[in-house]
């Protein structure tokens, strides 16, 4: 071989090596941006997925509060509703009890509840209270009873009261203060939860 033709022979390898090299670095480029390309689309893509959790996220609180608040103003319209009912319902037991305070049957239950009275006063001195508005029944429960009866300054809605002064005991059984227990403990029961 000639020095010509080794010095072709030279430059042809010297050349075919720089190619290489070259397409070597070109493709070790290629693959690093290629990879800084899909680095940066995951970094986006994991932003939007967080950004979109946290939009979602903001959301679902948002509308549980306004779902929150808006039991809570049903629950109070319901309250005040059963409160609205519930006064309807005591005005009418209380005229119910007005029209059985005109019966017989109302001053049979006087008579029996003075007559109880009596019998745990025993021998201790007791005084037996009927509400003013029973005035007219004074002489026939008197007379039923064979007790004193002392009429009430205040009105009592009705029923009697009696105070055994030797054991402190006051006997309550008013229409307004039984009527006012049950009104303390009425419920409304029923519905869908029966709250």
């Amino acid at each position: 071989m000639t020095t010509e033709e080794k010095l072709k022979h030279f430059e042809e390898a010297a050349l075919e090596e720089a190619r290489q090299k070259s397409a070597k670095a070109v493709e070790e480029h290629r693959q690093v941006l290629e990879k800084l390309k899909q680095d940066h689309i995951d970094e986006k893509d994991r932003q939007a997925a967080l950004q979109i959790k946290t939009e979602t996220d903001k959301l679902k609180r948002a509308n549980n509060m306004a779902v929150s608040k808006e039991e809570i103003e049903i629950k109070r319209q319901i309250s005040r509703k059963h409160d609205e009912l519930k006064e309807k319902l005591f005005v009418e037991v209380r005229q119910k009890l007005d029209d059985f305070m005109t019966t017989s049957a109302y001053q049979k239950l006087l008579i029996r509840e003075i007559k109880e009275v009596l019998e745990v006063a025993g021998e201790d001195e007791v005084t037996i209270y009927i509400d003013p508005a029973d005035e007219s029944m004074l002489t026939s429960l008197h007379a039923a009873t064979n007790t004193a009866l002392t009429l009430s300054q205040y009105s009592f809605g009705g029923g009697i009261r009696a105070v055994l002064p030797s054991r402190h005991i006051l006997i309550d059984n008013s229409f307004s203060t039984k009527l006012g227990e049950i009104k303390q403990d009425f419920r409304f029961d029923g519905g869908m939860s029966h709250e």
